[in-house]
């Protein structure tokens, strides 16, 4: 999935739209739930470096909120990343380079919603 999928997603499965709370970047986007405004998702750029890959260049991610028994084996999934910049215990990134598969981002994105409701 990429980015815009990801916010279409997002849009239709939860009828939220991305805010932009960081002034320095107004690309990275933060969705969160309507009622408690805690985050579900953070989608942004980052350097493929930061998540331990040795290409150059920059890669579209996700980071969500993941229960930390089912972490450790969502780590051997392709495309699934250690959260980068959150609490690694709780959260994870997810590449949106279509490397993950969009069965699993999904997934992912429902369980997130879920445990921040």
């Amino acid at each position: 999935m990429s980015c815009n999928e990801v916010f279409d997603y997002i849009l239709k499965q939860y009828g939220v739209k991305p805010d932009y709370p960081f002034k320095k970047d107004g690309r990275s986007a933060v969705f969160r739930h309507k009622e408690n405004k805690k985050w579900f998702a953070l989608c942004m750029t980052v350097q493929k470096g930061r998540l331990g890959l040795s290409d150059d260049g920059a890669m579209d991610i996700m980071n969500l909120k993941c229960e930390p028994a089912i972490l450790g084996s969502l780590l051997n999934e392709v495309g699934v990343f250690k959260a980068y910049h959150m609490n690694k215990e709780h959260w994870l990134t997810v590449a949106l380079d279509g490397s993950a598969e969009t069965k699993l981002i999904k997934m992912l994105l429902d369980e997130s919603f879920r445990l921040t409701k």
